[in-house]
């Protein structure tokens, strides 16, 4: 959500005489599993001493980043940019090798062991290489997430070329019925777009 929905739903909580805590998350489901997200979060001394037994259960790390709600949701929108403009850029890197005739599991040992490497590459090319899109991550909450980043850089007068792209992407992926699918399917609309064929197409 953005930092002023976050201040507004504190300001509701604190009117009823409830903490709370602006405490995004990060991380696979395999690491919601094992108790090892990253939570970003911000709050009162009582917020973090009330919440403290489910953020000890479910993280691995937490930065405490402030006393005043909104701050972590303004660190989550920093995140999400970074995420969906790296998957983004996964997505078409990965296509590109497969107009070059280059091969795909190549490119991947070789990228992840580059400087072009990025968390998002070496966990989202795999779907990719599988042609397996059941969603991990769906498309949806991209263009939700950089839709919110798109709005708060409009609010701020803060230009954002390349998330604004990468927003693109996903809202093609979703026009063309893949909102549901894992978001790596963007790496499909843009083999449709180019006439390159991914591993399980054809």
């Amino acid at each position: 959500m953005s930092p002023d929905d976050a201040r507004a739903l504190a300001a509701k909580a604190h009117a009823l005489g409830l903490d709370y805590l602006d405490a995004p998350i990060s991380g696979s489901a395999v690491k919601a599993a094992a108790g090892q997200l990253t939570v970003m979060a911000s709050g009162t001394v009582d917020a973090f001493a009330t919440a403290r037994p489910v953020l000890d259960a479910i993280a691995g790390t937490v930065y405490e980043l402030g006393g005043e709600a909104g701050i972590g949701a303004a660190f989550k929108m920093v995140n999400q940019l970074l995420a969906g403009v790296h998957i983004a850029a996964a997505c078409e890197a990965v296509t590109f090798a497969a107009r070059l005739g280059l091969d795909l599991p190549t490119v991947y040992k070789v990228i992840t062991a580059s400087a072009g490497n990025s968390w998002m590459f070496e966990n989202r090319v795999p779907h990719i290489l599988d042609g397996d899109y059941a969603p991990r991550s769906a498309v949806e909450i991209f263009t939700k997430d950089l839709g919110i980043v798109s709005d708060m850089g409009r609010k701020e007068k803060f230009p954002m070329p390349v998330a604004a792209t990468a927003l693109q992407m996903f809202l093609m992926t979703a026009a063309a019925g893949m909102g549901k699918d894992d978001d790596a399917s963007v790496a499909t609309t843009i083999a449709k777009l180019t006439g390159v064929e991914l591993p399980g197409e054809g």
